[in-house]
């Protein structure tokens, strides 16, 4: 079995999806760390730009729904399936309490030991898994995401040497009683929501909502998502102040309007992954970013490649290839029972026979 078998990419789209969501999240990262300034700061709102976003991903999912279908189509779609459409309040507010959270949390911890702390997300979205589609992972599979765990682990353990040995530098110690307090267990949530926010995305996508067109299923996850970011904002006092003239008029920037449509790119190509692999594969797509961005903000920006890098890099290669020769298969609950024309009619992207 290669590294291109039909369990782990079942048919060329899957591969071209599987590349595009790499290439569009490694994009994302050279794109916002080119907008920074030398002190590290934004000229533009972030606020603004990550709500005007997910307004791009509604308007994306709407044009490509309506590519297909016509406007009342679409509402009657709305209606019928309007069940659907609450459930994924869950994943909307989970993301929405996991970008909250990154500011609290980042205010505590040093971001090395914060984002240390957030690799243990590779673990749980295993466990999230087994619990959702109750489907035991085998005990290679484990070992594959274990060494993932690790291999992201290591990718760290550098920056926390230089943050911490740095002249002058500010460090924020983490003791061992410091891991039961209440900062932890922030962290904690925040690992859980983004980890359960994803299972629960792809267990919609292929069963509680299996029936319903992928891109209509969109539509509820972005109009959720604006709702959720909107009451946040209203509730912090950010909303009036994400659309002052100052804020909108950043916007206008190449360099953030290739942000914001980037990242809409990046929440279609999620549905799609999640729609056609699964959550575990989607945890070594993140893995292998990290990589590469790594390697290319060497060329680009000048940033050099250390020795945890290379070991990090090595253990996870071993890693993907582990697990590419028994991978996760997950496929739609509807998938084996529908005719390759309903298929074409549900917005599956999946080839047929």
């Amino acid at each position: 079995m290669g590294i291109f078998s039909a369990d782990l990419f079942p048919t060329k789209l899957s591969v071209v999806i599987f590349l595009s969501y790499m290439g569009l999240f490694i994009n994302q990262g050279i794109l916002v760390t080119a907008s920074k300034t030398s002190t590290n700061q934004y000229k533009y709102s972030t606020v603004t730009v990550v709500l005007l976003t997910e307004c791009i991903k509604l308007l994306t999912a709407m044009i490509l729904y309506l590519k297909d279908h016509s406007f009342p189509t679409m509402m009657a779609d709305i209606n019928k399936y309007k069940t659907v459409m609450l459930f994924y309040f869950v994943p909307a507010f989970l993301y929405c309490l996991y970008n909250n959270l990154q500011f609290v949390n980042l205010a505590v911890f040093d971001p090395t030991t914060y984002y240390l702390l957030l690799q243990i997300r590779v673990v749980v979205t295993g466990i999230i898994f087994q619990i959702l589609f109750k489907k035991k992972l085998s005990a290679v599979q484990w070992v594959s995401v274990l060494m993932l765990t690790v291999g992201c682990i290591i990718k760290d353990i550098n920056r926390h040497m230089q943050h911490t040995t740095k002249p002058g530098a500010e460090t924020k110690e983490v003791s061992i009683s410091s891991f039961f307090d209440i900062h932890l267990g922030l962290i904690m949530v925040q690992v859980f929501a983004s980890c359960f926010a994803g299972v629960y995305n792809e267990y919609l996508l292929k069963d509680k909502g299996c029936d319903v067109h992928i891109m209509m299923q969109n539509i509820f996850m972005y109009v959720d998502s604006i709702f959720c970011n909107v009451i946040v904002l209203g509730f912090r006092g950010e909303l009036i102040g994400a659309f002052t003239i100052d804020n909108v008029t950043s916007l206008g920037k190449p360099i953030v309007i290739a942000i914001m449509f980037n990242n809409a790119a990046i929440g279609i190509t999620t549905s799609l992954f999640l729609r056609n692999m699964n959550s575990i594969l989607k945890t070594f797509a993140s893995a292998l970013e990290l990589m590469f961005t790594a390697v290319l903000c060497w060329f680009i920006f000048g940033i050099a490649i250390d020795v945890y890098t290379v070991v990090a890099i090595f253990v996870v290669s071993i890693a993907v290839y582990i697990y590419s020769q028994n991978p996760v298969v997950n496929k739609p609950k509807n998938e084996l029972t529908l005719s390759p024309v309903l298929m074409k009619e549900n917005g599956s992207v999946k080839e047929t026979v």
